[in-house]
């Protein structure tokens, strides 16, 4: 079993009636029922305005693979857990960047650039398929359409990514790279654009398929080390490790 932790700021269902209707159980809820739906997953759900925003460290060491959705508050999130989860993240951890997470604390620090793009409110979005082949990608066919997605576009401050699985199409003739994989030392990182909270792609079936393969592929294939205390080691001539 892949014992998965989703995070979601979890402020707009609470500010705004609009997407409290469309997630009536939060973001979270919405990517917690897409999971439920693969006997292969343990689940559980951490917010913001929990205690230590709900990653404790008991928490954290017994996650596999962590979803990361969020956007007006970044700067809210405890450095210190950003530090941990990095760690962890290289050690082996998996780690999902939804949508505008693409400029929360941990994105920025795992990739190391401003991570900064183009962006505008509703338009029509079609994503495209670049990488068929690619276990992110299996059982979503040519595209995915969603009749509005707010607009990301490049450039897209990232470095180049490891994998690329799908680029996004716009109403307005705007492309960006919308499926992104990286290494992190031990660890997978994906980043996924689609899933601005006042739209409704976590309730399209192919986008709750896409998070299904992420989580999947994400997953550590053996032991999460610690990496956090790791020193330069001389070894002395002839010793073999």
């Amino acid at each position: 079993m892949i014992k998965v932790t989703i995070w979601n700021e979890y402020r707009h269902e609470k500010k705004s009636e609009v997407v409290r209707n469309l997630y009536p159980n939060g973001i979270h809820g919405a990517i917690a029922d897409a999971l439920a739906v693969d006997g292969d997953f343990m689940i559980r759900t951490a917010t913001l305005d929990e205690p230590e925003h709900g990653l404790p460290e008991d928490v954290l060491n017994d996650t596999d693979v962590l979803v990361w959705w969020g956007h007006m508050a970044h700067g809210e999130v405890d450095d210190a857990l950003v530090e941990r989860i990095a760690v962890r993240v290289r050690g082996g951890m998996g780690i999902i960047i939804l949508h505008s997470g693409h400029f929360s604390k941990i994105f920025k620090k795992l990739t190391g650039t401003s991570c900064s793009l183009k962006w505008r409110d509703g338009d029509s979005c079609r994503v495209w398929v670049v990488n068929p082949a690619h276990p992110i990608a299996q059982g979503i066919g040519e595209s995915i359409d969603l009749p509005e997605e707010e607009m990301y576009g490049e450039p897209f401050g990232i470095p180049e990514p490891d994998e690329l699985v799908f680029i996004s199409w716009f109403g307005g003739g705007e492309v960006f790279r919308s499926g992104c994989c990286f290494k992190v030392e031990r660890g997978k990182m994906f980043y996924f654009q689609p899933g601005h909270e006042t739209n409704s792609a976590f309730n399209n079936e192919k986008i709750r398929r896409v998070l299904r393969n992420a989580c999947k592929w994400a997953a550590p294939a053996g032991e999460i080390v610690d990496t956090g205390s790791c020193e330069w080691r001389k070894v002395p001539t002839g010793e073999v490790k």
